[in-house]
């Protein structure tokens, strides 16, 4: 199981038939399914490596990491920029926000890219969201025309279809933390300004960033804590300091698995042949 509800009742049969269970929980803390389940299980296999803290004594924990899926290493930053046409020497910034995006950045954005056209000291792409992008850009072209938008080297997209070379070509990346995304972004080494969604259960996303706070991967700001200025402020400062770039780029890429894939098959035939 991977945590859902749905699994909850599949693995309570299952462990009353004395078949074998596991459970993956990808979030730093264990969701209610996981944790109802965590006593009954054979193994629950951990997405962070000091999740185990979580989880009362006695629960048979393994860290494996989270799968990421494959084309997140084919590229490298050189290769990406020169697909997406954008100049090697100039900082690029990457937010993104989900295929519904997120209401609240897109306020943010509205006033963030003006401030960020004005200054140009970073070429950026904007994940709007299908939700959020006609209203966006509405707004945005009320100071400016698309060329002029185009010529600072700023992209407004609904949703990013290519993302593994958009992130190849980032040097920083602003988005959510949801543990799916921060185990992309370990794959490849990209620093990221990380600012939780609040609606989610348990908080779970906030607990997620947190852990890469603290290996010095990624900043992390809480909605509601800061406005446009104050962002760009911050994007600014980070993105222009290629020297904390280069030690967070190694923080994240240190917390990568690289072989999670195989090290979750592996457990799995382990008790599928006991």
């Amino acid at each position: 199981g991977t945590g859902g509800y749905v699994c909850y009742p599949v693995l309570k049969a299952a462990r009353s038939l004395g078949i074998p269970t596991l459970v993956h929980e990808s979030n730093a803390v264990p969701g209610l399914t996981t944790k109802l389940l965590s006593h009954d299980v054979d193994c629950v296999m951990l997405g962070f490596e000091h999740a185990k803290e979580n989880y009362a004594k006695g629960v048979n924990t393994v860290f494996t990491g989270t799968p990421v899926r494959r084309g997140f290493d084919a590229l490298s930053r050189e290769e990406a920029r020169s697909r997406l046409g954008i100049p090697d020497n100039q900082p690029m910034l990457l937010s993104v926000w989900g295929s519904l995006g997120s209401d609240y950045m897109n306020d943010i954005m509205a006033e963030f890219v003006p401030i960020a056209m004005e200054e140009n000291r970073f070429n950026m792409i904007h994940s709007a969201g299908k939700r959020g992008y006609d209203k966006l850009v509405s707004s945005i072209l009320a100071h400016c025309s698309s060329e002029e938008l185009k010529n600072k080297g700023i992209e407004i997209r609904d949703y990013i279809f290519d993302m593994p070379i958009i992130m190849a070509a980032a040097d920083l990346i602003i988005c959510r933390s949801g543990a799916s995304t921060l185990a992309e972004l370990a794959a490849m080494g990209k620093p990221a300004m990380l600012i939780p969604s609040p609606n989610v259960t348990n908080n779970h996303q906030e607990k997620n960033a947190r852990q890469l706070e603290k290996a010095g991967a990624a900043m992390v700001l809480l909605e509601g804590e800061f406005d446009a200025k104050e962002l760009f402020r911050e994007v600014s400062e980070l993105i222009m300091d290629s020297t904390r770039l280069a030690m967070m780029s190694e923080k994240m890429r240190s917390c990568c698995v690289s072989d999670a894939t195989g090290k979750i098959a592996d457990l799995i035939l382990t008790y599928a042949t006991v």
